[in-house]
């Protein structure tokens, strides 16, 4: 059997979820057994200063036997997630050059960076 034919033997069902620089792809997979089992690969888009770009590519093979398990936690996680921030999306925290409100230098609100001056020494 050649690679080609194997990988499309290999290849029984896939979707893909774009989402910014990011792209995760869910493929249905067969072993050798002809068994199934689902690989998850995200798939981030980095670019150079010259403009030219690669990917980075992290994957995770999950089988039948940890199904039920990995989706209750999965779904546990992101109800926790959504249970304590909320659905809305802070857009701007995403931005690579955001950063904290205590990690702002020369800007604050709080009256500690003050000098307290005496007029009397001047």
């Amino acid at each position: 059997m050649s690679d080609k034919e194997h990988l499309e033997q290999e290849e029984i069902f896939s979707q893909v979820l774009r989402a910014g620089r990011r792209t995760y792809f869910f493929d249905v997979r067969a072993t050798k057994a002809e068994d199934y089992y689902l690989t998850v690969t995200e798939s981030k888009k980095f670019t150079h200063e010259d403009g030219s770009f690669h990917y980075k590519k992290h994957k995770i093979y999950l089988y039948k036997e940890d199904f039920a398990e990995f989706n209750e936690m999965l779904k546990t996680a992101t109800d926790y997630i959504l249970n304590e921030k909320g659905e809305e999306v802070i857009s701007e925290r995403h931005q690579k050059d955001f950063k904290k409100p205590s990690e702002l230098s020369g800007e604050t609100s709080s009256t500690e960076s003050f000098t307290d001056l005496n007029f009397e020494d001047i």
